[in-house]
């Protein structure tokens, strides 16, 4: 892929994801089976809206069934599956497309993820662009019949235990991801930078005040939840420290931090720095607070192999602790805000998609009037 983004000077390639190659793949697949002719390239258009022209390796061509691959490319960004082929195989079928996974792409093994337990781990940014891109060829072809997809990665079961797959729920393989169709090479240090810049924005604005979200997430929630304009809020990535340091030297009175809960309660830990290459203490930190509101060891035992935070706040539901643990899990935040923001006013809102807004600091609702003014 020739594209770049230029990052603290540096000159840096974008590479495609998982996602891409198995719809490039599925596509080339598709095209060649309905065709009876090779497809030594393939085009895709990404959700990003970056085309993409892509080598089609490894093909094999049969009566009623094509598979081919797609080289994955990284970019400048490091990623385990970088150079891996991403397989797709495609048969006839009586009516409509089916999307699974073979030998490599990992199958879902316990609730509370992208996809149903059983099913393969092929996201639904993917299916999707697996999906529309065989229907392009479809009516390129004129073929109204069906057509069953098959994703496999041949080394996928040992590059899976490089991740973390095995430790969320996903065995026997990778997962096929991305949402933009697009890797963009990432530095610490120009996303602290834009955070400063966008800071410094809003105190030059004359705001003393700010509104804190790590990222899409906090703000679906403040325009959805809350009924504001996510606009307002600075979106801090995973550096939630760093942003509280900058708060600090710019000389804000005060911020109010809104987040998921499984971005969030690693503060209650303090981690100040929520990326999960530092660490995924989420179950540790709920089952150790939920413990400490009561609940039975075997039931913190449980809660420890959740995989998601919607998961562990199931058990606390059930067992008749969720709000009290909540308000535990709120004052360690605050607890460690105020340890690390120093004379800051600071608070927290934590929230989850499937129950909603789940606890606040007791200042938060001030804050809130602080900074909207409202």
């Amino acid at each position: 892929m020739d594209a770049y983004i230029v990052k603290e000077g540096k000159r840096l390639r974008l590479g495609y994801t998982t996602g891409s190659c198995a719809a490039a793949a599925a596509k080339a697949a598709a095209w060649m089976l309905l065709t009876g002719h090779r497809k030594e390239t393939i085009s895709i258009m990404t959700p990003k809206g970056i085309a993409l022209h892509l080598p089609v390796s490894d093909i094999c061509m049969e009566a009623n069934m094509v598979s081919c691959s797609i080289q994955k490319d990284s970019g400048d960004d490091p990623d385990i599956t970088n150079g891996a082929h991403i397989f797709a195989k495609v048969m006839l079928a009586d009516a409509g497309i089916s999307i699974d996974g073979g030998r490599g792409v990992g199958r879902v093994t316990k609730r509370g993820l992208d996809q149903p337990v059983g099913a393969a781990a092929i996201n639904s940014v993917p299916r999707q662009m697996i999906t529309e891109n065989i229907e392009e060829i479809c009516r390129l072809t004129d073929y109204h019949g069906g057509l069953s997809v098959i994703i496999f990665v041949p080394e996928g079961e040992q590059l899976a235990k490089k991740t973390f797959n095995p430790r969320l729920g996903i065995a026997g393989g990778i997962s096929i991801l991305g949402t933009t169709g697009i890797v963009e090479p990432m530095s610490e240090k120009a996303l602290v930078d834009t955070i400063r810049v966008e800071l410094r924005q809003r105190k030059e604005s004359g705001y003393n005040y700010v509104l804190l979200t790590p990222g899409n997430y906090g703000a679906d929630f403040i325009r959805m939840g809350m009924n504001l304009d996510a606009a307002i809020a600075v979106q801090t990535s995973n550096f939630i420290g760093d942003t509280l340091d900058i708060c600090k030297d710019l000389g804000f009175q005060g911020a109010l931090l809104v987040g998921h809960i499984g971005k969030l309660v690693k503060i209650a830990g303090g981690m100040l720095n929520t990326h999960s290459k530092y660490g995924d203490c989420r179950m540790e930190i709920m089952a150790s607070n939920a413990a400490a509101c009561g609940l039975v060891s075997n039931k913190a035992a449980e809660m420890l192999e959740c995989v998601t935070c919607d998961d562990a706040l199931r058990i606390m539901q059930e067992n008749n602790i969720l709000a009290q643990s909540l308000a535990r899990i709120i004052s360690r935040i605050d607890f460690h805000l105020n340890h690390r923001g120093g004379d800051l006013e600071l608070g927290t809102m934590i929230f989850s998609k499937e129950y909603g807004l789940l606890a606040k600091s007791q200042n938060a609702d001030l804050l809130l009037h602080k900074i909207t003014g409202g």
